[in-house]
């Protein structure tokens, strides 16, 4: 300790050799202090990031894209901002990426060359893209970040009706398998009825436009009907 303090006043950069119980560091209970994270890097544990902290890895980054196509840009910029706080979080060995805020430069945070590093390697893997190692100097706060991830990021833009679409011919086999037992054809058309009043509210349509379109359907189909058409139908209610 004595050649520690006297360190200070040689005015040199001074190598230092010490001893360092790596698990007691891990066990005070919220990852390695940011001052030794540099020091213990190579057999520290980090604590994994809740699920609802930041999206998980996908290196090549064809997962992310995805997830972001199906957002709105709004939603699309906060996704991303979210992405960058997990990860500073992740690196800073803390559980919770809320504390971070996204306006404030990472290096107030405690960051260093090293942590910038590994922050820049960390995002590199979930984008799929090839970072600067000055990334974090050059963008220093997670939001601007966020910004430049966003611009170099290619995100196939898709209309809001295409996921739901594509879900709907998913379930368009189950649907034509179920509906043979007339009890569950009661259910699910019943259910598919009212799924198309939630759409008609969510467009400003009254709430039984669905249903004046299938009469409206029915009175074009009476009308465009012939003779024989209308005696068959009236033979059949019979």
């Amino acid at each position: 300790m004595a050649l520690f303090d006297a360190a200070p006043a040689t005015g040199e950069s001074v190598l230092a050799v010490t001893r360092l119980d790596t698990r007691a560091i891990r066990a005070l209970g919220d990852g390695v202090p940011p001052l030794l994270a540099g020091l213990v890097r190579a057999d520290s544990a980090r604590r994994p990031v809740a699920s609802g902290d930041a999206p998980s890895g996908n290196p090549g980054g064809q997962g992310l894209a995805e997830r972001l196509a199906a957002l709105a840009a709004p939603e699309r910029e906060r996704a991303l901002v979210d992405l960058v706080r997990g990860r500073v979080a992740a690196v800073l060995g803390h559980a919770d990426h809320t504390a971070i805020d996204a306006d404030r430069p990472v290096q107030e945070l405690g960051f260093d060359s090293l942590t910038a590093v590994e922050l820049r390697n960390q995002l590199a893997t979930e984008t799929g893209l090839r970072l600067p190692t000055t990334l974090v100097f050059d963008q220093p706060t997670p939001r601007a970040l966020a910004s430049y991830l966003g611009d170099r990021l290619t995100v196939e833009e898709t209309t809001p009706d295409e996921p739901v679409l594509a879900e709907l011919a998913r379930l368009e086999a189950a649907i034509e398998a179920a509906a043979t037992d007339a009890s569950a054809h009661g259910r699910i058309t019943a259910r598919l009825r009212e799924l198309l009043d939630t759409a008609d509210s969510a467009a400003g349509a009254p709430a039984d436009a669905s249903a004046q379109g299938r009469d409206d359907d029915l009175e074009d189909d009476l009308d465009s009907a012939t003779d024989d058409e209308l005696f068959a139908l009236v033979d059949e209610l019979n």
